[in-house]
């Protein structure tokens, strides 16, 4: 297997440039485009292993080039912007994006957010640690870690690779309060400190896709599934 290829879309020259060869320093093979139309195109001619994208694009922004990479591929997506605002987070990591990175960025910091997409995208799904196999129910949902399958009220929900891994730890300590720390470590792949709002965006959309009342809020500490598993 060849090194991992790296879509990059960043109009900014010098940050384009500069993040590409710092990439291939580290082993990527980099493929760049100027726009969000041209990325797109990108995307589909060259077929990434993952995508790198500035949120303020010309042509097409990177929330919509988000949007349609989603429709065609499980892809890790990162999102890259000069502003840290919490809307431009949110409505980032809502199209379907897996991290958010904010500029500017330490390479190193780079390079390791993008090797952690990579070993989340090359692993399987796993309940987090626990001995179980086969299928998980609990309330109206059943999860089949062997299959990538999750199914509510006997109808498919699809989950992005990043939902389901969320999903599997949520269903591997039931009742237990899980802390946004624990999560973007054990579902992120992160040895430090990451945003937890990527934690929050990911929960909320998990929430709409199962059910809002089986995964609690404990304020101030993190989250738990509401429900026994059988």
């Amino acid at each position: 297997m060849g090194p991992a290829h790296v879509l990059f879309v960043e109009d900014d020259d010098v940050i384009r440039e500069a993040t590409q060869l710092s990439l291939e320093r580290d082993g990527f093979r980099v493929s760049v485009a100027a726009d969000g139309r041209a990325g797109l195109e990108a995307f589909f001619a060259v077929r990434p292993d993952v995508a790198l994208l500035d949120v303020m694009l010309p042509g097409m922004n990177g929330v919509s080039l988000c949007r349609r990479i989603r429709e065609h591929s499980l892809v890790p997506v990162i999102m890259l912007s000069a502003r840290d605002d919490p809307v431009d987070v949110v409505v980032g990591l809502e199209a379907g994006a897996d991290d958010y990175i904010t500029k500017p960025f330490d390479s190193a910091v780079l390079t390791a957010r993008i090797r952690a997409a990579l070993r989340r995208a090359e692993t399987a799904p796993s309940p987090g640690g626990g001995e179980r196999t086969g299928p998980l129910r609990f309330g109206a949902v059943e999860i089949d870690p062997d299959g990538v399958r999750v199914v509510r009220d006997g109808e498919p929900v699809a989950l992005t690779p990043t939902e389901m891994r969320l999903l599997l730890r949520f269903a591997a300590s039931p009742g237990i309060v899980l802390s946004r720390d624990i999560l973007l470590e054990s579902v992120w792949n992160y040895q430090w400190g990451g945003d937890s709002r990527v934690v929050d965006v990911h929960v909320q959309r998990l929430r709409n896709k199962i059910g809002a009342d089986l995964i609690e809020t404990v304020r101030g500490f993190g989250y738990k599934l509401i429900g026994d598993v059988r």
